[in-house]
């Protein structure tokens, strides 16, 4: 048995990965899960509130990180720069974790049920950037339209970096919203 919650929470989510990928996620219980990671069920609620979260952990953190870059960016600058400026700062933590989120993404684009999750928490995470816009005294129709471009502009350059990450996540973030600029 896992020692440490950390443990327990890792070996859930490749046990989840395991048998999404052989036996499909509609056809795989929150047991099974436990029971390939050698927990038990109980322990998998205490980490997971279902079996599509699972495969969402960080997202949390995501979330706080960009909250906290948005509040901490100097100056009034525009809104769009401020959402740029909180991406290119979350990079390092989305590249450091992409062996793990690496081998998500083709199961996750191939279940509705973890895809509309995966939506769902887009929606989310751009809702709290434009409220941690408007904290900074953005009105609420700019900072809606700020978090959704950056949004789009982020998931641009995040859909090029799964496919080569040779030029790293933050400068396609610089070129992505450079191009929105130009448009």
């Amino acid at each position: 048995m896992p020692r440490s919650g950390e443990e327990a929470r890792r070996r859930l989510q490749e046990a989840a990965l395991d048998l999404y990928r052989r036996r499909g996620y509609d056809a795989t219980t929150t047991a099974e899960i436990a029971a390939e990671a050698g927990v038990t069920e109980r322990t998998f609620f205490r980490h997971f509130a279902d079996k599509r979260e699972v495969f969402f952990d960080g997202e949390a953190t995501l979330r706080a990180k960009l909250e906290k870059a948005i509040a901490e960016v100097p100056g009034s600058p525009a809104p769009l720069d401020v959402v740029q400026h909180a991406f290119r700062s979350v990079a390092p933590f989305i590249e450091s974790n992409r062996s793990i989120s690496e081998p998500r993404h083709p199961v996750i684009a191939a279940t509705p049920a973890l895809y509309e999750r995966q939506l769902a928490k887009t929606a989310a995470l751009t809702k709290a950037m434009a409220e941690a816009l408007e904290m900074r005294g953005v009105p609420s129709t700019d900072a809606a339209l700020a978090a959704d471009v950056g949004m789009a502009a982020f998931g641009h350059a995040a859909r090029l970096w799964w496919e080569d990450p040779a030029d790293g996540l933050e400068a396609l973030v610089i070129k992505a919203f450079a191009e929105v600029r130009k448009l």
